[in-house]
């Protein structure tokens, strides 16, 4: 797996277009080479925010978005369009403002779908569902997604991967059912570990001051099991994404001056 690299910019609006105009970079490169890209999309503010900077990003058009496959990190169990869901609030900061191929947009079950109360089943369908669309070339039973994007919790959780939790410590299933998540809603789907690892890249992003403690247990060499952003690596790149205020527990050895 790759180090980590850390960016640390001035606050989290200049993060969040900063963030976007890299991820259009990539998005692009992508489909330059391969035809298409693959990206996995987080919830929370900073994933939010990322979005509605891409939405407003005068770049956005270089995106061929009929060509992008769209895949969530986690989401939480709830009925289709209940307003907490991560697919409902990317809807309302970007989707619905591009014009993606809906195939290729991969959303995780919903509670009021075939597999009702069984976030089990629902686990299983999402992960049959990336192991459709995994080539033979991946060498697994995901994608190689292009980017992978994480929020960091207060707590260090990435995805719904909680310290300590289960799910943490899967190390076969791609996608688990979560279940007594300590922030709510209790019930969740979540990509474990492995899957995350299958990814080029892997980007954790982080502002605020709530999230300095995190970012600095994270990588300071704690283990996965208590600080799941710390096992969160991609196979070419691992690339954190800061604010001065999360990143201000941070030795400032870790990243260099210039940031911006």
């Amino acid at each position: 797996m790759s180090t980590p690299q850390l960016v640390v910019h001035h606050d989290k609006e200049l993060m969040a277009q900063a963030a976007a105009a890299r991820l259009i970079t990539k998005i692009v490169d992508a489909q330059a080479s391969r035809g298409s890209a693959s990206v996995v999309l987080t919830g929370g503010r900073n994933g939010n925010g990322l979005l509605a900077a891409l939405a407003a990003a005068p770049a956005r058009d270089a995106v061929d978005w009929g060509r992008l496959e769209l895949w969530w990190g986690d989401e939480r169990y709830l009925p289709e369009g209940d307003p907490e869901r991560n697919d409902t609030q990317a809807r309302e900061a970007l989707l619905d403002a591009v014009p993606l191929d809906p195939k290729r947009v991969h959303t995780m079950p919903v509670s009021d779908g075939p597999h009702g109360d069984d976030v089990e089943a629902a686990a299983a369908a999402y992960a049959e569902e990336l192991a459709r669309a995994a080539a033979p070339e991946n060498h697994g039973a995901v994608p190689t997604f292009d980017v992978l994007m994480l929020g960091v919790g207060p707590d260090t959780h990435v995805a719904s991967l909680f310290p300590e939790h289960p799910a943490v410590r899967e190390t076969e299933r791609t996608v688990v059912g979560v279940h007594g998540a300590p922030k709510p809603p209790p019930t969740r789907v979540s990509l474990t570990l492995p899957a995350i690892r299958a990814a080029r890249e892997v980007w954790l992003l982080a502002a605020g001051e709530d999230k300095a403690e995190a970012a600095a247990i994270a990588l300071s060499g704690a283990g996965e099991i208590q600080a799941p952003a710390a096992g969160a690596r991609g196979r070419a790149r691992t690339l954190w994404l800061l604010d001065s205020a999360a990143a201000s527990q941070l030795p400032r050895s870790l990243y260099p001056p210039a940031s911006s």
